[in-house]
């Protein structure tokens, strides 16, 4: 939430540090990376090594690092963590791209399958070797011909098995196969459900504008609609995911302003934190599954969301909101449409959060439906 003005931010690279700090300027980034020295850096990719105990365990045991945070979620458990950290907005591998030696990446995966095939996507894009300490399955894989001294040092102060393994890059127009899913489990394409798993494995590739499953996926043919919707898709550089997003249930912020912006997030619950900024004093989130991850991330930071849904979410997170926060039904129409109307009556400039949710439930009427209310 607290954004980063600096080059690198214009960059795409860095978003910002621990909300407990100002904004971290270029600067202040080449004074910490001196003070560092050869320190090593530590990229963490999603919520579960901060959830789990595991970025701790290896502050405890090589001293203090350069953290850098990769996903929506990896950045709330962060926060919630207390650990000093940056934060990307973009994926691993281009992380790894603007990073200077030594850097690992650490990872915990769902299942070890799904870790060793996590990392060797983030290995196949990259020019340079990978050290990837993959918790799921207590190995340190050094993909590439990476850094073996890191790597085997990192096994002996976690106790973990050390394996020298290959991995080569996929051409874009093979498409995009999710590994580890079970079956049941919500399939994510940049953070909008497609389907549920029906197999192991979903294997998805572009068909033209379009992304078309070929096989592992039963399809939710509104949430393929929902994803044309955002434009055409690569693939190749999506988040795909499987599965529950986080697992843990926020930290609760309360005491914040109820007045100021109102922030958009119109089926991209994944540009969260490129949104909502500090003048912040609530989120419109349309779509069952943005609304969700909106409200698991607005209440650890405190800020009330007001969901419009079509009354089937997919399981993505925990329902968790904060307080002040409402949750509508499209009664006459589809999530979008109505979403779109709401979002019409967005003032552009300050205002105060209780007395627009009130207006929007004066104007719309039996168009919609609540069905969860926090205020």
């Amino acid at each position: 939430m607290w954004r980063d003005p600096s080059p690198l931010a214009k960059a795409g690279i860095f978003t910002g540090t621990d909300p407990r700090c100002h904004a971290f300027s270029a600067f202040r980034a080449e004074k910490i990376s001196m003070m560092l020295g050869d320190r090593r850096t530590m990229v963490v990719h999603g919520p579960e090594p901060f959830d789990r105990g595991d970025v701790g365990r290896l502050l405890d045991a090589l001293g203090p690092c350069r953290i850098l945070v990769a996903g929506v979620m990896g950045r709330t458990a962060a926060e919630e963590s207390k650990v000093a950290c940056e934060f990307c907005t973009v994926p691993p591998s281009t992380v790894f791209a603007h990073l200077s030696r030594p850097a690992f990446l650490l990872n915990r995966a769902k299942t070890p399958d799904s870790g060793r095939v996590f990392g060797e996507i983030v290995a196949g894009r990259l020019k340079d070797g990978l050290v990837h300490v993959e918790c799921a399955s207590e190995t340190v894989f050094c993909w590439n011909g990476g850094d073996q001294e890191l790597a085997d040092e990192l096994a002996v102060v976690l106790g973990y098995e050390r394996t020298i393994v290959r991995a080569t890059a996929r051409p874009p127009a093979a498409g995009r196969t999710i590994r580890g899913c079970i079956p049941g489990e919500p399939v994510c394409v940049n953070g909008i459900v497609i389907g549920q798993a029906t197999a192991e494995e979903v294997v998805l590739r572009n068909a033209g504008e379009d992304v078309e499953a070929v096989s592992g996926l039963m399809v939710k043919p509104h949430g393929l609609e929902k994803l044309r919707r955002n434009g055409r898709i690569d693939l190749a550089s999506a988040w795909c995911k499987s599965g529950q997003i986080r697992q843990k249930a926020p930290v609760r912020a309360t005491g914040l302003s109820r007045i100021g912006r109102i922030v958009l997030l119109d089926h991209c619950a994944h540009r969260f934190y490129d949104l909502v900024t500090p003048d912040a004093c609530g989120v419109l989130a349309i779509g069952d599954d943005t609304t969700t991850v909106a409200g698991h991330i607005a209440g650890h930071l405190g800020i009330p969301v007001l969901g419009v849904t079509d009354g089937d979410p997919d399981g993505v997170v925990g329902g968790t909101f904060p307080e002040g926060s409402l949750v509508l039904e499209a009664v006459a129409g589809r999530d979008d449409e109505i979403g779109l109307m709401i979002a019409g009556m967005i003032p552009d400039r300050e205002t105060g959060w209780s007395c627009w949710v009130n207006d929007v439930m004066e104007t719309m009427g039996d168009q919609v439906r609540p069905v969860f209310d926090l205020r």
